[in-house]
């Protein structure tokens, strides 16, 4: 169990500078005990208390990197059960597995479709993370040849699938200078893994059978005892329900039991508990939800990447900052003087919905983007945050008047009730109402602005 509130609040200063970010030491302690603050946000701690509050003040899951550079996947350092109550920090990584079983060239053209596999998202680019290479031939040069010609097609992190550590060596030597995960330790082969794992400085998985948690604990704590300490659970789970308890159970013991022996990230394989892509599909939607880090699927498609990742970037966006742009006058289809001039929230989904429907009428549109602390239309409505001065007072900051000819502002359907608020604030100016969806802004632009 970690140190209560007030033990570490015994080793702090006890200055009540603030400097911490909280009002008094005592403040900071209960935080530090809660893990939701850092040991190093207090600058005048001693080297000794700093010592004897390493442990307490711990990540309690943690942080495993995979690869290198700038295509390294962070994960674990999570705090909280549910995002709402703070927010979920590292997404999982996404890997697809290939076998080395597989002719090469199909080896070789599913990894440069991964490697290649992108899509834009509300201003982002979402991708893939990775690949497994599964040594499902038992022959280590067999495997050797085929993590080589994975490691052609892409610089993306690598998981190295073996229970062989002759094999696993074979795989590690075709991946010098970058940091493999290695899949897995069991407690038939653990000695000889995590000594692979530790000559190679790469995390290493520690694998037990059908969610036997006691085994997975004891099992990491023989790893760590041998000198690793960036370790990956896999409890052996493969189904709907038994992965949902395993890896919520071993959630709950790290975050609220402080259980440091299944204090990491979990690694799974909703493939290998389904029938079909569809159900792989639907178990790895749980599973980026209910709490896994890193997840290795058995099929790529486009189609079925772009729900994961869009489930992904949905559930680890800070539930208390959404993701918005900036404020600011935006000119889309290369607007003139008499072009129409409409205006939104700066909530992210909004602004490339909008802007989505505009750029695809093909008229062009001034796009006046208010700061409405990246809230949708009727929130920031509701809120205070999108009504009558806020617009006037975003018109006369980004010098609207002096891009446009005319004196019209189209405002969004939803918020209709504030025209005539609009028409004070902004006098001389027509005030038109537009559509509630965004969907209906191409014909708007077409057949309403121009009468």
């Amino acid at each position: 169990m970690g140190l209560s509130g007030l033990a570490i609040y015994k080793l702090l200063p006890k200055t009540n500078c603030k400097e911490c970010g909280f009002p008094t030491c005592l403040a900071f302690a209960m935080k530090l005990s809660q893990k939701q603050a850092d040991l190093s946000a207090c600058p005048y701690i001693s080297e000794e208390a700093k010592s004897a509050l390493a442990a307490a003040s711990a990540p309690p899951i943690r942080l495993i990197t995979v690869g290198s550079g700038d295509n390294k996947v962070e994960v674990g350092n999570e705090t909280v059960l549910f995002r709402h109550e703070k927010t979920f920090y590292h997404p999982p990584g996404l890997f697809v597995r290939v076998k080395d079983t597989q002719p090469l060239a199909e080896v070789e053209e599913t990894v440069a479709q991964v490697d290649g596999y992108t899509v834009e998202r509300v201003g982002m680019d979402l991708r893939l993370n990775g690949i497994a290479v599964e040594n499902a031939s038992g022959k280590a040069d067999v495997f050797a040849t085929c993590v080589e010609a994975v490691r052609s097609k892409t610089q993306l992190p690598i998981i190295l699938v073996a229970d062989d550590p002759t094999a696993m060596k074979a795989g590690l030597e075709k991946l010098d200078g970058s940091t493999p995960l290695l899949h897995a330790a069991t407690a038939d082969n653990w000695e000889a893994m995590a000594a692979l794992a530790k000559e190679y400085k790469s995390p290493i998985v520690a694998q037990v059978p059908d969610g036997d948690l006691t085994a997975l604990a004891n099992l990491a704590e023989q790893i760590k005892g041998a000198g690793v300490e960036d370790i990956v659970l896999d409890p052996g789970t493969r189904g709907f329900a038994d992965s949902l308890a395993a890896l919520t159970q071993i959630r709950r013991l790290a975050l609220k039991k402080n259980f440091r022996p299944l204090g990491y990230p979990v690694i799974t394989f909703p493939g290998e508990g389904t029938d079909s892509e569809a159900e792989e599909v639907m178990l790895a939607s749980e599973h980026i939800a209910k709490y896994a880090s890193l997840i290795v699927l058995d099929h790529f498609d486009p189609a079925t990447a772009y729900i994961l990742l869009t489930l992904r970037l949905n559930i680890y966006t800070d539930p208390q900052k959404p993701i918005q742009v900036s404020p600011g006058l935006y000119e889309i289809n290369g607007p003139g003087p008499d072009s129409p001039l409409l205006t939104t929230t700066n909530f992210s989904l909004t602004y490339f919905s909008v802007a989505g429907e505009v750029d695809g009428s093909g008229v062009p549109s001034w796009l006046l983007i208010t700061d409405s602390e990246g809230m949708s239309v009727l929130t920031a409505w509701a809120a205070g945050n999108f009504d009558a001065e806020i617009i006037a007072k975003a018109v006369k900051t980004f010098g609207v008047e002096n891009k446009i000819g005319h004196r019209k502002i189209v405002i969004p359907g939803a918020v209709a009730v504030i025209s005539g608020e609009l028409e004070e604030e902004l006098p001389g100016w027509e005030i038109k109402v537009g559509p509630r969806e965004a969907v209906d802004i191409p014909v708007y632009l077409k057949n309403v602005w121009k009468n």
